[in-house]
């Protein structure tokens, strides 16, 4: 029976890891590296990176930061890929296969693509026929409207499109996508929970996992995300960055309500 995994997100802007509330509101947290060797020592399963630059460039004039920003995100991660105890997911950005073979190439495991793969589906089954399936990772950034229905968004959610996610999450299994990380526009950075109604079409509807992600403010959110939403696998970043030994208890309370997790502390 495969294990469910826990995966922390870092979102990049500018060359910093932020925190993001809504797709909108974001503060700086530190350096890439810094967290990197956080969630080494935390023994995470896996580790995805979100580039979510919005200028078009990074900005170098961060004279009030100990470390080196650099504007060039493949150097971002080969350096992070050198270190990283675990599988590595990275993301953002990303209009091409040729950025794809870039991150594959300097260290990432998997790509997450959202934007580009919905203007063009065709560079989901590109990447699944040049890397497998379990490489290429499909976005789906979703935001109830005000009839509570679900309207699917791209452009790091200040795009709305026209359709379905739950079809969305189908064509995009059928174009050779391995997993799907579904992301609550609503719910990001709230600590109100998941969108566990959102997961549960998503995931009802995919034979592919699916990771819940947006909203986690209580350990007790992942197991509902997973219970309820029938999510494969659970994504959260500032519960991580905020609570004291974040994952280790995480973990914990998974193991102890029944969830096959991987627990290397026992």
């Amino acid at each position: 029976m495969l294990k469910t995994r826990l995966i922390p997100v870092l979102y990049l802007m500018n060359g910093v890891i932020v925190r993001s509330e809504t797709f909108s509101d974001f503060k700086i947290i530190g350096s890439p590296y810094d967290q990197l060797a956080r969630l080494n020592e935390w023994l995470a399963d896996e580790l995805v990176y979100i580039d979510i630059t919005r200028e078009g460039d990074y900005d170098m004039d961060r004279r009030d930061k100990k470390y080196e920003v650099t504007n060039d995100i493949v150097a971002i991660l080969k350096a992070i890929s050198k270190h990283a105890f675990m599988p590595l997911t990275f993301g953002g950005r990303v209009t091409s296969l040729a950025d794809v073979d870039r991150f594959i190439a300097n260290g990432a495991d998997k790509v997450v693509i959202n934007s580009a793969v919905h203007r063009r589906p065709e560079l989901i089954t590109e990447v699944a026929e040049k890397y497998g399936s379990q490489a290429m990772m499909v976005g789906i950034d979703v935001k109830r409207e005000p009839g509570g229905g679900l309207a699917l968004h791209i452009d790091q959610g200040r795009t709305r499109c026209d359709g379905d996610p739950v079809a969305w999450a189908r064509e995009a299994e059928r174009r050779g996508a391995g997993e799907i990380l579904v992301n609550s526009i609503d719910r990001d950075g709230t600590a109100e929970g998941y969108d566990v109604d959102a997961v549960r079409a998503i995931a009802g509807a995919v034979g592919i996992p699916v990771i819940a992600c947006g909203g986690a403010g209580a350990f007790s959110d992942f197991c509902e995300a997973v219970s309820d939403g029938n999510a494969s696998a659970v994504a959260a970043g500032n519960i991580f960055h905020f609570t004291e030994h974040s994952y280790k208890r995480a973990k914990t309370t998974m193991r102890e309500k029944g969830f096959n997790v991987r627990y290397p502390w026992a």
